[in-house]
């Protein structure tokens, strides 16, 4: 007999306390630290902390921060490298509602000064080697936050206490038995990170516990990440909050081992001597890896596996990986979506391609994750998907439960970037038959000469492929006659050898006449923190010249 109240399946049934959680990552830390309290979930230096005393140290930070009259909707601001300090950050500060704004350590005295103010820092955690920018910025402010000082024993560096208090010393006024609570809401903010800013003050970008879980899933389940890892921290945990590996190592148990800074030689230690399994890096990670001289270089057994994001690696990168030991896998994200949202998925067929056919596969962006909703490539103002043609340039759009809140502040340009239902990521790529997105440029790359538009990407895949070539970067130069012309910024690799007059013929048996580089310009390319390269300062060199 049919209800004649409705559809059957609404009559008693709903979510109730038996039946939903809000999602948060928090809750991964007590997890691990109830199954395996003696575990080691920390190692720096020779320290090392095990999940027991990693979730005590997360409830004494919350308890402490309480105790000085810290909680919902206020931001406690991290200037810190990848010590055991980050982490307990990224679960003490939002375990009591506050939000964690962790921030790159290389920015200047006016930018950090800017994120505190915008960001309305209540307090700030620093390490004592970033005093010349962070001294300068607390200076600048009208409302100085509370300023605590890490004060870590593999630091030997100059640098003033600026601290009103040490962290350790700051953790014994917390309490082991604190009780936090989830949010109550999943999608409350719990981390802020700030854009790279290169025109202009850097966008706050908010993450909620929603994302932040289901980013950590994603990349568990892509990656994939196993149980007991033991994940070297070659990444900025500041970067989009380690691509939220802060969360996903600890929700497998695994093993955080931290890294104060890149050093090539100490990074191939650690590898032998804890055993490493997972690593992340930009591409200028890898060719740090591969330039340390052979007697530097400490062999190991075992398989790293090592995300990458930013450029494609070039097929010489990926060899010389491949040789040492690592498997590389190419990833794409952006900090509006919480670190990584796409990644290049191996198929079965690729591992009979010869290396370089197979290359150019796995150095495509992939597939999107299973924990994103949508992805297209499309016309930007049409929101129609472009022809899946490997030729058709068009947007990338993103959409589902790992993309930001918002900006902070900034209602405009969140309602701009969520134009038609989908985040707007500026970046332009092609669409292949084979569902897998390779992204071509971002929109402020692309180089119009005499009508044409230029991937700056193509120009800079051509030039990789030279032997002499490392790494390559390409920005548009202002020209009289056809508006702008390719300027190549090259690094040869150390016992590499070539002119510009030889790269531009290179070049030319490569590319589409237009299309080549006009002037080449050779030294180490500047770069980000995070390794990505400054095309902003190439861009400013090339119209100087």
């Amino acid at each position: 007999m049919a209800n004649p109240e409705g559809n059957v399946f609404q009559l008693g049934l709903g979510r109730a306390a038996a039946n939903f959680a809000p999602l948060s990552p928090l809750g991964f830390l007590p997890r691990a630290a109830s199954i395996y309290p003696e575990r080691v979930a920390m190692i720096h230096g020779d320290r090392r902390i095990v999940y027991r005393d990693f979730d005590l140290r997360t409830r004494r930070l919350a308890s402490a921060l309480a105790r000085r009259g810290i909680g919902p909707g206020d931001t406690v601001s991290a200037v810190l490298p990848n010590v055991p300090a980050t982490l307990d950050a990224h679960f003490g500060v939002p375990m009591i509602g506050a939000v964690l704004n962790t921030i790159n350590t290389r920015l200047d005295a006016r930018t950090i000064a800017y994120i505190l103010e915008h960001g309305e820092a209540k307090v700030l955690l620093t390490d004592r080697e970033f005093a010349p920018t962070v001294g300068p910025a607390l200076e600048k402010l009208r409302r100085k936050p509370l300023v605590i000082e890490v004060d870590d024993a593999l630091y030997q560096g100059p640098g003033d206490r600026l601290g009103e208090v040490e962290y350790e010393a700051f953790l014994a006024t917390g309490s082991d038995d604190f009780a936090w609570t989830p949010p109550a809401d999943e999608s409350a903010p719990i981390t802020l990170n700030y854009t790279s800013g290169t025109t202009g003050n850097p966008k706050g970008v908010v993450y909620h516990h929603r994302g932040a879980f289901l980013e950590s899933v994603g990349n568990i389940m892509m990656w994939p990440l196993p149980p007991r890892a033991v994940y070297l921290w070659t990444l900025p945990m500041f970067h989009c909050n380690g691509w939220c590996y802060t969360w996903a190592v600890t929700a497998m148990a695994g093993t955080h081992v931290c890294l104060r800074r890149i050093d090539p030689p100490l990074v191939f230690q650690l590898i032998v001597r804890e055993r490493v399994t997972h690593m992340c890096g930009a591409p200028t990670v890898l060719t740090m890896l591969i330039q340390t001289p052979p007697e530097q270089r400490t062999r190991f057994e075992q398989v790293v596996e090592l995300e990458t994001g930013g450029s494609s690696p070039p097929v010489k990168v990926i060899r010389a990986m491949s040789e040492m030991g690592f498997n590389v896998t190419h990833l794409y994200g952006l900090t509006e979506v919480h670190g990584p949202s796409t990644l290049c998925a191996p198929q079965e067929a690729w591992e009979t391609l010869e290396l370089a056919e197979r290359a150019e596969k796995v150095a495509r962006q992939g597939v999107r994750y299973p924990t994103l909703d949508g992805q297209m490539v499309a016309d930007p103002k049409t929101l129609r998907p472009v022809a899946a043609d490997g030729r058709t340039i068009g947007e990338v759009m993103l959409r589902g439960n790992t993309v930001m809140l918002g900006y902070l502040k900034d209602r405009a340009a969140t309602d701009a970037a969520f134009e038609g239902g989908w985040f707007h990521t500026g970046d332009l790529a092609v669409q292949h038959p084979d569902g897998y997105m390779e992204i071509k440029d971002r929109a402020k790359d692309i180089i119009i000469s005499g009508g044409e538009n230029i991937s700056s990407i193509d120009v800079e895949i051509a030039l990789n492929r030279h032997p002499a070539v490392m790494m390559s970067a390409v920005v548009a130069r202002p020209d009289e006659k056809w508006g702008e012309t390719p300027c190549a910024f090259v690094q040869l690799r150390p016992d590499g050898q070539a002119t510009a007059e030889e790269l531009i013929a290179f070049c030319r048996d490569n590319l589409p006449h237009f299309a080549v580089p006009k002037t080449v310009v050779f030294g180490n390319l500047p770069t980000t923190s995070t390794g990505k390269v400054q095309k902003y300062t190439l861009r400013e060199r090339a119209r100087a010249l």
